[in-house]
């Protein structure tokens, strides 16, 4: 019986040192197959700054039309919302009462010059009656003054008729720019007061536009100091280094190019951005952008001079920072910490990649330092919305202006309003 247990004893030993030899077996040869992972070549290449931001269109100029003078409103001669020149009659204020006043004012004037007429050929008599010492000295001087008395009446009355007129042109209300009407504020037949119940409609004047946008405080730094230092350059080539494109809500690209015409000169400290303004030419008055409309806007023309670049999907966030993984020239893994950016789908790679170099772009969840592999390379390339885009012809901001902007802020704007045609007021 204890030869039999003993017998048993030893089968069973070597059962499991047979089983042990076999899991290191199959252990090693697992060890030994390397895993085909997907993987790309680093590129290195120039990368236009094609960055998004949100922005609200608005108009050049936004007016307020209000009445200048008080009265019943009797005609609106305009469509709401279409497009006016200036000079075009908008409304119509009642001008009985200003027309009476404009004769009330024409009389005192004709009194006022038959006074002054009448006190003049006074003071001639006086004044030759005068040099024959036929009169006192206090008579002439009271003919004088009497004649001088009459003189400045004339001038306050014709200062009266000038007003009078004044206020008899206010009776037709005139747009002052060139624009897009808003509704009406007061209905005809309605009492105005330009104390009161003075506004009438809006103006929006629509050429230019201009689209309000904020860039982030750090991408401007990195625009800026990347210009000043050489990494980001602008287009050289015709007249526009730098201008802006607007993205309609559809996908649609303005085909106006616009010109960046203010940089704030403070951060809003709560959003850690800054103000920047363009302006578009709207020479035809389309209504593809309105104001108040919400589009995108792209600077077109900075460009990263050989950009480090990987897709987003060769990049694995932890919580120390961003790493990727590169095959070494054994085919092993090597985990990489690097320092970089994103624009669109790719990031820009400022530190711990050099172009050439191969990474793992797919599966990264998996990998694991020193895991030998069999790279399989897909092919990396820039894809069309980072590619290029041709110089426009338009007016932008220049590389003087463009330094003038980074270093002091661009001068003031100055509005002007064209002169006014001759007014055609036809009623409807």
């Amino acid at each position: 019986m204890k030869k039999y247990l003993h017998l048993s004893a030893l089968v069973a030993v070597g059962i499991a040192l047979m089983s042990v030899s076999a899991c290191k077996k199959k252990e090693a040869a697992n060890a030994s197959v390397a895993v085909p992972v997907t993987a790309i070549k680093v590129l290195k290449t120039d990368l236009p700054w094609n960055i998004e931001y949100p922005a609200q269109v608005a108009g050049s100029l936004e007016i307020q039309v209000r009445a200048q003078v008080g009265g019943i409103l009797q005609a609106r001669l305009f469509d709401e919302g279409a497009y006016v020149k200036q000079g075009t009659q908008l409304f119509q204020i009642d001008p009985k009462e200003y027309e009476v006043a404009l004769q009330r004012a024409e009389g005192s004037l004709a009194q006022a010059q038959s006074e002054e007429n009448r006190t003049k050929r006074d003071f001639e008599r006086m004044k030759k009656l005068r040099a024959d010492n036929a009169i006192s000295r206090k008579d002439y001087d009271d003919s004088l003054s009497a004649y001088e008395a009459a003189q400045a009446a004339v001038k306050v009355a014709k200062a009266g008729v000038n007003e009078a007129k004044i206020n008899l042109e206010y009776t037709k209300v005139l747009a002052p720019i060139s624009g897009i009407t808003g509704k009406e504020a007061q209905s005809v037949g309605s009492l105005v007061s330009p104390a009161g119940n003075g506004l009438l409609t809006t103006m929006v004047q629509i050429h230019p536009l201009w689209a309000n946008f904020s860039m982030p405080s750090s991408q401007f730094y990195k625009l800026a100091s990347g210009y000043l230092d050489g990494t980001i350059t602008l287009d050289e080539k015709g007249d526009t280094p730098l201008y802006v494109e607007a993205i309609t809500s559809d996908g649609r690209i303005y085909p106006e190019k616009g010109k960046i015409i203010f940089f704030d000169s403070t951060e809003n400290v709560k959003t850690a951005s800054l103000a920047i303004k363009a302006e578009f030419p709207n020479p035809k008055n389309q209504r593809m952008l309105m104001p108040g409309q919400f589009v995108r806007v792209r600077l077109i023309g900075a460009t990263y001079k050989d950009a480090v670049l990987i897709p987003s999907s060769a990049v694995l966030s932890t919580p120390t920072g961003n790493l990727v993984y590169v095959v070494e020239e054994n085919n092993t893994l090597k985990a990489q910490p690097i320092t970089a950016q994103m624009q669109d789908d790719l990031f820009i790679v400022t530190e711990g990649l050099k172009g050439g170099e191969t990474v793992v772009s797919a599966g990264l969840i998996k990998m694991r330092p020193g895991l030998e592999v069999v790279p399989q390379l897909s092919e990396f390339s820039l894809p069309i919305s980072a590619q290029p885009v041709a110089p426009s012809t338009s007016t932008a901001l220049d590389v003087e202006a463009f330094d003038k902007a980074l270093g002091k802020g661009v001068e003031g704007d100055e509005q002007s309003v064209e002169p006014a045609p001759a007014a055609v007021a036809t009623a409807e």
